[in-house]
């Protein structure tokens, strides 16, 4: 059968059945465009969380604070929530590991903020000088907390853009006014350039103020820390000093084993692992669960096929007797699935895309539709009309031309 003449039968045969043929491929339509919008949305995830990471330092490792795990300890506190570091621990690994470029211990808690009668919950972190450095903060206004404001505990904060605008409104010049943190008095001195970012833990919605004030006047334990950041010297050297570190923490806490460790070191390639790990196990599972409406689909396609074969049971008979071969058949009705397959396939990566991008524009989900992503669709389209659509084609083909004819 010559390419022209199995097109234009192709097309008679599906125009003859409009609502049909509308129906089984808006089947392949919704499958396809869910896979789409998904695996962009999860993918687009992955990449927005990947950059907020590399976005809060270079050479980062961070080190909590958790409950030893060891013989007779039932139940630990969950990590980060213990009391385990402290200021002179920041202070042995600066003077003791050669290869950490700055250090920047810190104590961190929420707080209900108050200022002229607006007032926000936010994070409080009460930090050194080097935290800009470290954490790769920017001032936008004013500057940060000096070292000398650190020791004289001296009551100034500085607050990202969305702090800022929340307690006194984005046009509002906020240098030189006062918050209260816990009912004691702060003089905001600056104002942090943007990070971008949204959830509890954004960037943005930030408060800093000097370790000592904070840990003397809001944490009241003038000893412990939250967290202790450091910047390494060079990526090279980020294994090494993150075990250098361990082993120091570990004979300054008096612990024999890693594993009976009441501190972690992360370093900022393993939060980009975990984290990467997690939302691609999100991707696949989001895909999974739209790939059951495209298997639904296939299932749609198989039926009218069949259906088709049944109506048509003359037309075979009659084909075959003037000659057609069964490949002729087996050819024609599976190249009618795999019409309906692209057709559906090619709309749906479409509504995919718009889906993708409403996602983004109206529900703020960062999505990121990828030239893979599309190949794939146009993959499985291809795969689902060979696969459904070859045993319809198969029984066509295989039907005694006689019997065909006689059939009513």
């Amino acid at each position: 059968m010559a390419i022209i003449d199995l097109l234009e039968e192709i097309y008679s045969t599906i125009s003859a059945n409009k609502a049909r043929s509308s129906l089984t491929i808006l089947g392949i339509v919704i499958g396809i465009a869910s896979v789409i919008a998904l695996v962009a949305i999860g993918q687009g995830a992955q990449g927005s969380i990947q950059a907020s990471i590399e976005s809060i330092g270079s050479n980062l490792l961070i080190i909590t604070p958790g409950a030893q795990r060891g013989p007779g300890t039932e139940v630990s506190a969950g990590r980060g929530s213990a009391q385990t570091l402290t200021l002179a621990d920041a202070n042995a690994i600066k003077s003791d590991v050669a290869s950490v470029k700055a250090i920047a211990p810190e104590v961190s808690r929420r707080y209900q903020i108050t200022a002229k009668g607006q007032n926000t919950n936010t994070q409080v972190t009460g930090t050194t000088s080097s935290y800009p450095e470290v954490r790769n903060v920017q001032i936008d206004q004013g500057s940060f907390i000096s070292e000398q404001q650190n020791i004289s505990l001296a009551k100034v904060a500085v607050l990202g853009p969305t702090a800022r605008d929340d307690l006194f409104g984005a046009e509002a010049d906020a240098i030189g006014q006062y918050i209260r943190i816990n009912n004691v008095q702060f003089k905001v001195i600056g104002i942090t350039k943007t990070k971008g970012g949204t959830g509890f833990l954004n960037p943005d919605d930030a408060i800093y103020v000097p370790l000592g004030t904070a840990q003397g006047y809001l944490s009241g334990n003038s000893n412990s820390v939250s967290d202790i950041n450091i910047e390494v010297d060079a990526q090279s050297d980020m294994t090494a000093t993150q075990q250098e570190i361990t082993n120091l923490l570990l004979q300054r806490h008096n612990i024999a084993s890693a594993s009976l460790a009441d501190f972690s070191v992360i370093s900022q390639a393993d939060i980009v692992a975990t984290a990467t790990s997690v939302t691609g196990t999100f991707t696949i599972l989001l895909s999974a669960i739209a790939g059951i409406s495209l298997l639904v689909g296939g299932i749609g396609i198989m039926n009218m096929m069949l259906t088709t074969v049944t109506e048509r049971t003359r037309e075979i008979g009659l084909r075959k007797a003037i000659g057609a071969q069964r490949k002729d058949i087996s050819l024609q009705f599976l190249t009618e699935a795999i019409t309906l397959t692209f057709t559906g396939g090619f709309i749906g990566i479409l509504l995919g895309w718009f889906l993708a991008y409403l996602a983004k524009a109206f529900f703020s989900l960062p999505s990121a539709i990828t030239l893979s992503s599309i190949l794939l669709a146009f993959g499985v389209s291809t795969a689902i009309g060979v696969v459904f659509g070859y045993y319809p084609a198969r029984r066509a083909a295989q039907l005694n031309p006689i019997e065909a004819l006689r059939y009513e």
